[in-house]
């Protein structure tokens, strides 16, 4: 099968598996360390939206 349009990059979380992987943590934990990783971004967001009493959107439409 022959890449037609751009090329497709995988993105970090694809190779953070081979990471938690050598770093011997279980795949039963994978989810809660992908999160906890996450959080404080989550957080900045949250923050950041309230801040201004108001959602922030993508600008960009979704087809």
């Amino acid at each position: 099968m022959q890449n037609r349009g751009k090329p497709i990059y995988p993105n970090v979380d694809f190779y953070s598996g081979v990471v938690y992987k050598y770093l011997d943590i279980p795949p039963k934990l994978a989810t809660a360390v992908f999160a906890t990783a996450r959080i404080s971004g989550w957080i900045a967001h949250c923050l950041e939206q309230y801040s201004d009493n108001r959602l922030i959107r993508p600008r960009a439409k979704f087809v």
